[in-house]
């Protein structure tokens, strides 16, 4: 065997892998520059958040003054806006909406994946047919239906309306309780387990990843949401959230003075929805690909 034979292979093999280095390196370039064309806004809004000179508009990016207080005044200034009772309203139908609607996506989804029934089929593709169908159509109809009982402009009225449609989303979760196995079931039954204590004894904690993601997006949904409170609070000014709170800010009489407030809001309102993803990115991201226990 000739010595070009014995380093052949060990050739072919160094030229893959530099062109395996080479591909990564145009990734890693390309996911740069998409990282940082998505962090411009982000860090436009903060720095704008801190800038002393009101308005909407500079001829120069970085501030001349830079202060802290657009975030204080947010807190003390609360003649025109209430930002803390906004804040403290969206948290806490936030809050409630994410408890009901994770506990009732989960059942629904562990009734689908492993009870047999008459007109399962039926009902699981009718529920996926209307989550198909966009909220905002049907929030004219849910106001009237709102105000004939009585509810309308209260924050009672935006948890029911985060939650009721709830069962609509099982999918998901469906999928991941079907990656579990079944003889955990039939395990927890021989000893005398009811399909109640199966769900949370055994289910629930096997199931860590999607109980995070249902609760992320149940909690997300009611906090940024801008529509439905607009629609239901009309001008009751004292149970707006901060998305129709902030907007209010902008307005045209407004926005010259209250811009920079606006954008100390935005930074405050982005940080717990922040906070959340950096916590629970593992569980979101094994709650998204199915990632249940094996067996």
């Amino acid at each position: 065997m000739t010595n070009a034979e014995i380093y052949k292979p060990a050739g072919r093999g160094a030229s893959v892998r530099s062109r395996e280095r080479a591909a990564n390196a145009a990734i890693y370039a390309i996911l740069s520059v998409m990282s940082l064309f998505w962090l411009l806004p982000v860090l436009w809004l903060v720095i704008s958040s801190l800038r002393g000179e009101p308005g909407a508009y500079t001829e120069y990016i970085m501030p001349k003054q830079w202060t802290l207080s657009n975030y204080t005044r947010l807190f003390t200034d609360t003649a025109l806006f209430s930002f803390p009772r906004w804040y403290m309203n969206t948290l806490l139908v936030a809050a409630c909406s994410c408890a009901i609607t994770t506990f009732l996506t989960l059942m629904v989804a562990y009734t689908y994946s492993r009870l047999r029934f008459r007109w399962r089929r039926g009902l699981m593709n009718i529920s996926l047919v209307l989550g198909m169908f966009p909220g905002f159509m049907s929030m004219i109809a849910i106001y009237h239906f709102m105000k004939a009982i009585g509810l309308d402009q209260s924050l009672a009225a935006l948890v029911m309306v985060y939650s009721g449609g709830a069962a609509l989303g099982y999918y998901v979760a469906k999928g991941f309780f079907d990656t579990i196995p079944k003889a955990l079931d039939e395990a927890a039954t021989i000893d005398g387990c009811t399909r109640n204590g199966i769900f949370w004894r055994i289910i629930l904690p096997s199931s860590l990843p999607i109980v995070a993601y249902t609760a992320l997006t149940a909690f997300i949904a009611p906090w940024l949401d801008f529509i439905f409170v607009s629609v239901i609070m009309k001008d009751n000014y004292a149970n707006y959230t901060v998305s129709v709170g902030l907007f209010r800010m902008i307005e045209r009489e407004n926005i010259y003075q209250y811009y920079t407030r606006f954008c100390a809001g935005a930074v405050l309102v982005a940080i717990p929805i922040t906070l959340l993803f950096v916590k629970m990115q593992k569980y979101y991201v094994e709650g998204v690909t199915g990632g249940a226990v094996k067996g």
